[in-house]
């Protein structure tokens, strides 16, 4: 488990991490990650009214080949079955022998990206939905601060329970970690191919703002710390389905894992959106 301040289990306790301002207090951050950006960074609010492309670490090396044949096919369909195509292959997911799993490791090896986004999809809370917060911390180094219930202490039962959830969904896997590295990359390039900017208004229903960390505000004007990975929608009517209350908030696109329209078929029917958690400024209405 990474080294945490002292503080970490009561983030109340410190006057300096619980002041408002622009940066990512220290007991939902850590201090390494796998991208080009550090946690404290790429969490803050300054990200969010400044955002930059954010890499993983060796992604879009080792995955040169599949990022050039998508440059030359205009279709955006056709570019998203080349890359679940390509991800079969590169994984060897409908051939798990050639990957040099054997009929005893097959079961768990069959849980690869596709089944860790219909997991969630089904509830963010699952075993599945631990994985996908696990990835989260370590390649971008965000904390989660809920799973099933609050993770506050990380020596107390939650975390632990979370810690054995991810534990148990990433074991046996083929590079379960890797297929979501390349996931993010991909849908990181359809935004830049689009070229459509680099924010997008999001919105997320709630019955009441306690449900969520709020770091400073008054009114209708919050700066509220999402988990690390979060569902929101592009529908605010969507939203209003999902509580009494309406948090619309400016999302950098270089913090969306996934969206329902990249690979149409995977997230139904919500205009759902998986967002990277961090501080966010964010509007609070009712219906």
């Amino acid at each position: 488990m990474p080294t945490r301040s002292d503080n970490a289990a009561n983030p109340c306790s410190s006057s300096d991490n619980s002041a408002p301002g622009p940066t990512l207090p220290t007991w939902a951050r850590l201090p390494i990650n796998r991208c080009n950006l550090p946690a404290v960074i790429l969490g803050s609010l300054t990200f969010q009214r400044h955002p930059t492309a954010l890499v993983l670490d060796g992604v879009a090396e080792l995955h040169a080949e599949l990022f050039a044949l998508l440059d030359g096919i205009y279709a955006a369909a056709e570019r998203a079955q080349l890359f679940r195509d390509y991800v079969a292959a590169h994984f060897c997911l409908d051939h798990l022998e050639d990957a040099g799993i054997d009929e005893h490791s097959k079961k768990r090896a069959k849980a690869n990206w596709l089944r860790a986004l219909r997991g969630w999809s089904f509830d963010a809370d699952s075993r599945e939905g631990a994985v996908l917060k696990g990835w989260v911390e370590s390649r971008f180094g965000l904390l989660p601060r809920f799973h099933g219930e609050p993770l506050r202490d990380f020596t107390g039962p939650a975390w632990l329970r979370y810690e054995e959830m991810r534990a148990g969904g990433i074991s046996g896997t083929n590079a379960l970690e890797a297929q979501l590295d390349l996931l993010y990359a991909y849908c990181q390039y359809e935004f830049a191919r689009a070229a459509t900017g680099d924010r997008l208004t999001l919105y997320r229903g709630i019955n009441r703002l306690g449900e969520h960390e709020v770091l400073s505000g008054e009114g209708r004007r919050q700066v509220v710390l999402f988990n690390n990975l979060a569902s929101f929608t592009a529908n605010r009517e969507r939203a209003g389905e999902f509580g009494d209350y309406i948090l619309a908030t400016e999302i950098p696109l270089a913090k969306i894992f996934f969206h329902c329209a990249l690979l149409p078929g995977i997230l139904k029917g919500e205009d759902e959106h998986l967002v990277i958690g961090g501080a966010y400024e964010v509007t609070l209405s009712t219906l």
